[in-house]
């Protein structure tokens, strides 16, 4: 090996030396709340004491930025690569974007997968996250080149595993199905199953009616042999928090939506304590 192939070899293992537990949280459909599930599992293990990074690989999609109100921030360079943003005054936070890398928020990332996956190789090897518990990694839906990109990437960091977002409906269903497969054919090791959009929370009465049908992602789980973690139930006090760039669990700790995000937070870490 060169000297210069040496030097990147450090590099690339330097800065994701400190991080303890990396986590992937995958769907096979779009709109499924993948996002959501992920800023809001990074806001519960920041409760919960812990240190989180999140990097956005939603390239096309990039979502998180406005989700955590960290969208006109910058990204600096250091020696080791890329510094992600922190989005709080506390810096236990972190989020590294392709959202704050584009000139306008409206631009539109119209890239052939080579360039992607490039990209998402510097996300993966060149950010300088420095010591975290966790890193939550945002994919984009499907089981695409670039999917194989990240988990070929992380592959040498040994991540704890994939979490993978479904609705109800038979359809979203089916499509995490082969999430599983692609799970399974990469080596991915499933920490479990969140059926998102369970049901919907009456903001007046606070009823659950489960207008999405009930129980598909749990079928699924027990169908699979993997756990299931929980159910997410829809919001609006959850939609409204997350357009706005706030802590939902810091403004709402009764809500059943709290409750579940809790529950499943509860699971990871409980994981990531026998995996440690």
């Amino acid at each position: 090996m060169t000297e210069i192939a040496h030097e990147l070899h450090a590099v690339l293992r330097s800065n994701l030396a400190d991080v303890h537990h990396i986590v992937l949280v995958l769907s096979g459909k779009g709109g499924v709340g993948k996002s959501t599930i992920s800023t809001e599992l990074a806001l519960a293990l920041r409760h919960a004491g812990k240190k989180v990074g999140i990097l956005d690989v939603d390239l096309c999609g990039p979502s998180i930025p406005r989700m955590l109100n960290a969208q006109n921030k910058d990204v600096h360079q250091c020696d080791a690569g890329w510094v992600p943003v922190f989005v709080d005054k506390e810096k236990t936070i972190s989020l590294m974007s392709i959202g704050f890398l584009l000139e306008n928020s409206d631009d539109a990332v119209v890239w052939r997968g080579p360039k992607k996956n490039a990209l998402i190789k510097q996300f993966v090897c060149d950010v300088a996250w420095g010591e975290l518990d966790f890193l939550i990694v945002d994919t984009p839906p499907g089981t695409s080149d670039e999917h194989i990109s990240v988990v070929e990437n992380l592959r040498q960091y040994n991540p704890d595993g994939a979490i993978l977002v479904t609705t109800p409906q038979a359809v979203s269903v089916g499509d995490v199905r082969r999430e599983l497969t692609f799970c399974k054919k990469t080596g991915l090791h499933i920490l479990g199953i969140i059926e998102n959009m369970s049901g919907f929370i009456c903001p007046h009465c606070t009823e659950c009616a489960n207008i999405f049908s009930k129980g598909g992602g749990e079928e699924l789980a027990k169908q699979a042999g993997v756990p299931f973690l929980g159910s997410v139930p829809l919001d609006p006090r959850l939609a409204q928090s997350l357009e706005e760039g706030k802590d939902f669990l810091s403004t709402f700790p009764q809500s059943a939506a709290f409750e579940a995000i809790q529950h499943i937070a509860e699971q990871i870490l409980n994981n990531s304590a026998v995996n440690v």
